[in-house]
């Protein structure tokens, strides 16, 4: 992991515990064949998030626990609900 890239996100997302997530989900989606929005030197996936994070590329939204069952009635059709 390169020390600048993480040092430049840090300013981007200060909390550590979101700027790991927030990475580590960037990474994963760059291991499983999503394309990097920037260039860079490193290969290492979680540089390359970290390097985005840098950029202002990606951001990040906190949902509430009401928010995801909200959703998933919204989602469902009505046919299916009045079963």
């Amino acid at each position: 992991m390169n020390n600048d890239y993480l040092a430049r996100a840090r300013k981007v997302i200060p909390d550590p515990q979101i700027l790991s997530v927030v990475a580590a989900r960037r990474a994963h989606q760059l291991a499983f064949g999503a394309r990097p929005m920037i260039k860079c030197d490193s290969e290492n996936h979680l540089d390359v998030a970290l390097l985005e994070i840098a950029e202002g590329l990606l951001s990040y939204e906190f949902g509430t626990p009401g928010d995801a069952e909200a959703n998933a009635a919204a989602e469902t059709p009505a046919s299916e609900s009045a079963e």
